[in-house]
């Protein structure tokens, strides 16, 4: 997983919840390599690189 030991993983808890992993989130906003994503849960949205972001179905 391009989550595991990369930056972002590092700038958070050591355990990631749940639900950045189940989805569905929704992109809101993309910036270079960079996607702003939010949940459909009361939880702040996050930056996620392109590359740890698959098609939730």
């Amino acid at each position: 997983m391009a989550y595991e030991k990369s930056l972002e993983s590092f700038a958070s808890d050591s355990m990631p919840p749940g639900y950045i992993f189940e989805g569905p989130g929704e992109i809101l906003l993309l910036k270079e390599e960079y996607a702003q994503v939010r949940w459909r849960r009361p939880v702040p949205d996050v930056w996620l690189r392109l590359d740890q972001l698959e098609a939730w179905s």
